[in-house]
């Protein structure tokens, strides 16, 4: 797939722009049929399409927010409806908030196995930085053999840091942390027995951990937000990239996508999927989601705001991410035509829906998740098997449909 920079540059995508697409599509008869099935070097088939959850506790009946219990019990009704229509992977984020009841990912995510039969469960993401590497082999490794194989991982460093006083690690050695434990469960992941030595943990000599996995097992990500050093680190253990994209256009991530393939290159290994994650919610119709979505993420955003001196949330703000930024929230074709678009001109792999920010309700919840998993997906799919057009009147349209 051959990306123009300069359109890159430019490329907006506004409620104009879909439209515009919409007409576009139908235009069949001045345009040149070709169907394909492939993105860049990529089978359409293997295309993940995951949700993932921070465990927030959502507005009750009454508008109360709900114990934490509850949550809970909710996220996991939230995984057994994804795997019923269709949904690749439910993922867990790992947080140390009030806010949020996601501290023990694996635990939930047994609980979700016993009630799924094809899902994969991962985390979104394992905070590694501040966690023991032999606790997660144990855990997920049990994760996998209790889901038949159906475990996986993204890790990274934290966007959030309370997990660093929480167990006693120095911010100051953020980076340093994460290299070193990183190092670790690669070397545990991949091959055992294990001899190792390192400043955070005791050394190990010769040592297996159990329960053993088959080879290929967990599918290890690292979860980038932004910096090249992480993406160079991710190509120089081989592993997969998983972006956290959750404000400004998505395509400004592609230098570091360009970055990761041109470092796998010089590590010697051979092309390795791209992921994204963002946020967003699908409802019936564009601004039924805008409805439902917005003050449950201005609550949300306001507490960033206020944490981290960032801009306060504004409507005009929040139409304008959905817009041109990282927000896929509208109707089932609106949010499908974006993801579709920015598979093709990103070269993704793999699609991490961050669904219903906030405290949303779980009724809400759950009609988004149906929503994503029955028309999402499958009209995705469809736009990225679908015809090329050649250009005619509508050459922005036409482009964002050839993915050019």
């Amino acid at each position: 797939m051959v990306l123009k920079t300069d359109y890159l540059a430019t490329l907006v995508l506004g409620p104009s722009d879909f439209e515009t697409l919409r007409l576009a599509k139908r235009e069949t008869a001045t345009g040149v049929h070709v169907v394909r099935k492939k993105v860049g070097n990529m089978n359409i088939e293997d295309v993940e399409f995951g949700l993932d959850s921070f465990v927030v506790p959502s507005l009750d009946e009454n508008a109360q927010v709900e114990r934490g219990d509850i949550t809970i019990r909710h996220t996991v009704e939230e995984a057994v409806l994804a795997d019923e229509v269709g949904i690749d992977s439910f993922n867990i984020a790992e947080h140390y908030r009030q806010d949020m009841m996601d501290s023990a990912a694996d635990v939930i995510l047994a609980a979700i196995a016993g009630r799924t039969k094809r899902i994969r469960l991962g985390t979104a993401v394992t905070v590694l930085s501040t966690q023991d590497p032999v606790r997660i082999y144990n855990q997920f490794a049990t994760l996998d053999a209790v889901s038949n194989g159906r475990a996986q991982l993204i890790v990274g460093r934290g966007s959030l840091t309370e997990s660093f006083p929480l167990f006693g690690y120095d911010l100051a050695e953020y980076e340093e942390l994460f290299e070193e434990k990183l190092d670790l469960l690669m070397q545990l992941l991949r091959e055992q027995p294990v001899t190792w030595s390192g400043k955070y943990r005791p050394a190990l000599t010769d040592q297996y951990l159990s329960p053993p996995l088959p080879d290929g097992h967990i599918p290890t990500w690292v979860g980038v937000g932004g910096s090249p050093q992480s993406v160079v680190r991710a190509a120089r253990y081989g592993l997969p990239l998983m972006l956290a994209v959750i404000g400004g256009n998505p395509l400004r991530f592609k230098p570091y996508v360009d970055l990761y393939h041109r470092a796998l290159e010089e590590y010697g290994f051979s092309p390795r999927p791209v992921g994204m994650h963002s946020h967003g919610y699908v409802a019936e119709t564009d601004e039924e989601a805008v409805q439902i979505q917005y003050p449950h993420w201005a609550h949300t955003w306001q507490r960033a705001a206020d944490e981290r001196g960032w801009r306060q949330p504004t409507l005009e703000g929040f139409r304008t991410e959905i817009a041109r930024g990282s927000l896929y929230v509208g109707s089932p074709e609106t949010v499908a035509l974006k993801i579709a678009s920015m598979i093709r001109q990103l070269g993704l792999s793999r699609f991490d829906f961050s669904y219903a920010t906030g405290r949303v309700p779980f009724p809400q919840r759950l009609s988004t998740i149906e929503l994503f998993g029955r028309q999402v997906i499958p009209r995705v799919k469809e736009l990225l098997v679908e015809a090329r057009y050649e250009p005619t009147r509508n050459d922005r349209a036409t482009s964002l449909v050839a993915g050019k």
